[in-house]
């Protein structure tokens, strides 16, 4: 122990103390003495073997991994049950939900196991192991491959690594590019299918502070929901089955009631999804300029008339819930990072970098050899894209991402154009059968009238900003035909395509007729849009951009052999550390770290659907009915901020103690670092988690959950 000590301090002391930033999501099996000792440094009392470890039970193994990595989740007790954000699962309790018992609106607690919802189609991931393939992948490729050339080879290459790994079906894997394409990592994941919705809060709770607080600090938001992960035999995955039994996980977080404080240690162990930390100045000019803004328009008319449509139909808000919510995230999330990419100088200091990499490479003849061509190859990708990336935005989010019949109608058209050449009728049959489950699907969630008026917004918004000789070929006929009355042109293409109609669908799919497949107007509609986006798409120098990021990056490194350089977030496991932290946000505005139920209702108002409070949440704020939740100042903490390192993904992150203990739930980031993803703030970035006593508060005062609490195992004077 004492030798682990020496050491350890040995390593911190040779730290530069600009690293003391905690900048950094991590991959969990790539952790070294270095980031070891840091953590250490700002209290961790653990190792990096109990965080990754392949050999024994380790902390990943109580980290699941939502699909192929929306969100995360943590088991909490011996019994499979796990803890996200109400938004991860948003969907699945929509789904479950009816007007009769609308359990998204009420909150809902299953009192025993057979109470317990089963939600299909979601999968939960354990991750099994981490191995470094770089070698082998790249031992693939050659010097005089062309960009193409080398991507598929390194496809072809993956495809044989994921096959040998996955040993006939026991294990899913995926080979993960990183550093731009520099290194390669094989991750190995057992996935459970069986998960049952075991409870969560009422609306007003888990969607406390709705659009006005997201991405806000202060906080006051009970955003998490809980689950449970079932098992076959042998504690295996299987199919849903009544037979089935709750996982029996082999590790599980217990429950820190201390609670927190200002410095104390923190960390994050989920699945972030994307970032840019390696985009250039070129890249940042072009995101403010170009993609930000048409993003944050088309999405804002959508949501709109969405709005519109929903405010007049209760059944219809409850349906557009989850994806009015998940729409209106990213509409806000791209004002919010225009903003921080304008106010932090991102591009200037992007710009910073460049100059020393480049005075680096006029006095160092063989990197100016090997690296000397990626900032110009780079500069001239994004200043020969702008009115190329324009186009090819305002097509997709107004044409195959604008209304949704567009999706459903060219998987439509590419199955019947299949499906009246095949011969064979067992293939022929099997086609109707995946397209028929798609169809049902789309119609669970979808309204006709919502969808045509959304049609008609966008496509009015893209004609005001697309020149006539730059649109798909069916504007032709929009013109021709309809002289150019969008309003026209939608009301005929809803009144007589089959796709928007289900009745209408399912009679076609019952008795395919191809004179009626190739007369529909959606279906032409989306194939003329999807072949003008493809022809955009390909106008769109890629392997010049490719190439030139992957010689930056790898350049970067070079030019810093001593600096620990952090790989981009792309939904694999990553470890984030720091501690819990206050911050400035402005010229005297200063945040203290943590915020309280009083909290809730000073922003209490139950005229204003964002800001409802539940009376029997009201009178125990009031009376200050707490229980074993409140803290020793006999306040019921709701929500703290923490200076670590996440990205979307990491919703429903553990944040956990310096014991590997839980301490509460990532669920946002904070609006004054909103250009985080591209670039870190120090002082400013803050990662918001609901703190897990108002978590368990909710379940056992407000939900009656006690039964669930009680699965759970609580710890008390850690910090000591």
């Amino acid at each position: 122990m004492k030798k682990n000590l020496i050491l350890a301090l040995t390593v911190l002391m040779m730290i530069p103390s600009a690293m003391f930033a905690t900048e950094g999501m991590w991959v969990v099996a790539m952790l070294n003495k270095i980031n070891e000792a840091e953590m250490q440094g700002l209290g961790l009392k653990l190792s990096k073997d109990d965080i990754y470890n392949i050999n024994q039970a380790s902390l990943k193994d109580a980290i699941v991994r939502f699909g192929a990595g929306f969100c995360t989740g943590e088991i909490v007790s011996d019994k499979g049950l796990v803890f996200t954000n109400h938004h991860c699962a948003y969907d699945a309790i929509q789904s479950s939900s009816t007007l009769e018992n609308n359990i998204l609106q009420n909150g809902f607690c299953a009192k025993s196991l057979d109470q317990e919802i089963p939600i299909p189609g979601l999968t939960l991931s354990f991750l099994v192991r981490v191995e470094d393939v770089t070698e082998s992948v790249l031992g693939a490729v050659n010097a005089n491959m062309t960009e193409a050339e080398r991507e598929a080879a390194i496809m072809a290459r993956n495809r044989e690594l994921v096959k040998a790994a996955n040993e006939s079906g026991l294990y899913n894997s995926e080979v993960k590019t990183f550093y731009a394409g520099n290194e390669f990592y094989l991750f190995v994941y057992q996935t459970y299918r069986d998960i049952r919705l075991v409870g969560n809060p009422p609306e007003s709770v888990g969607k406390f502070g709705g659009d006005t607080d997201n991405w806000m600090w202060p906080r006051h938001t009970g955003d998490f929901s809980m689950l449970r992960i079932y098992a076959g035999a042998e504690n295996k995955p299987a199919d849903y089955s009544k037979d089935n039994t709750p996982l029996k996980p082999k590790h599980f977080f217990p429950i820190n009631m201390d609670g927190v404080k200002q410095g104390d240690f923190a960390m994050i162990m989920g699945y972030p999804a994307r970032t840019s930390r390696y985009l250039t100045s070129y890249g940042v000019e072009q995101a403010v300029d170009v993609q930000n803004p048409i993003l944050v328009e088309c999405f804002g008319l959508k949501l709109e008339t969405w709005k519109k449509n929903m405010d007049a139909n209760e059944g219809l808000r409850l349906m557009y819930a989850a994806k009015y919510a998940s729409t209106a995230n990213s509409w806000k999330y791209y004002i919010g990072q225009t903003r921080g990419l304008k106010r932090l100088d991102v591009e200037g200091k992007k710009a910073a970098t460049e100059e020393g990499f480049t005075k680096w490479l006029t006095s160092n003849s063989a990197a100016n050899e090997k690296y000397g061509k990626s900032l110009p190859m780079l500069q001239d990708f994004y200043s020969s894209t702008n009115e190329t990336q324009k186009a090819f935005l305002y097509a997709r989010l107004t044409g195959m991402g604008g209304a949704e019949f567009m999706r459903l109608a060219s998987e439509f058209q590419r199955t019947f154009e299949k499906y009246f050449a095949e011969t064979d009728a067992t293939k022929k049959q099997a086609m109707l059968d995946r397209f028929k489950a798609s169809a049902e699907a789309f119609f669970v969630e979808y309204n006709t009238q919502t969808d045509k008026d959304v049609f008609v917004a966008l496509t009015n918004l893209y004609r005001n900003r697309i020149a006539a000789n730059a649109r798909p070929s069916w504007h032709a006929v929009l013109d021709a035909k309809y002289k150019g009355n969008v309003q026209a042109y939608a009301d005929k293409l809803f009144a007589t395509s089959v796709i928007v109609d289900k009745t209408k669908l399912m009679n076609f799919l019952a008795k395919p007729n191809q004179k009626v497949f190739e007369k529909d107007l959606a279906v032409a509609t989306a194939k003329s849009a999807g072949e003008f986006g493809d022809a955009l798409r390909k106008l769109i120098p890629s392997e010049k951009m490719s190439k030139g990021q992957r010689e930056f990056v790898a350049g970067l490194r070079e030019m810093n052999p001593t600096k620990q350089y952090a790989p981009d977030a792309n939904s694999t496991m990553r470890i984030t550390y720091g501690q819990v932290k206050d911050y400035t946000a402005a010229d005297a505005v200063h945040y203290d770290f943590y915020t309280t139920a009083k909290g809730i209702m000073e922003k209490r108002d139950n005229s204003n659907p964002e800001f409802v409070v539940p009376e029997a949440l009201a009178q125990k704020i009031q009376n200050k009915q707490f229980g074993r939740y409140a803290n020793e100042k006999g306040e019921l903490p709701t929500c703290f901020i923490a200076d670590l390192d996440i990205t979307g993904g990491n919703s429903g992150s553990p944040v956990l103690d310096a014991n590997g203990q839980m301490i509460g739930i990532a669920f946002d980031g904070n609006w004054e670092a909103m250009s985080g993803d591209i670039a870190y703030e120090p002082e400013l970035q803050r990662t918001i988690a609901v703190d897990i006593r108002y978590v368990l508060f909710i379940v056992e005062e407000l939900m009656g959950g006690k039964n669930i609490v009680d699965e759970m195992m609580f710890v008390r004077g850690a910090r000591k």
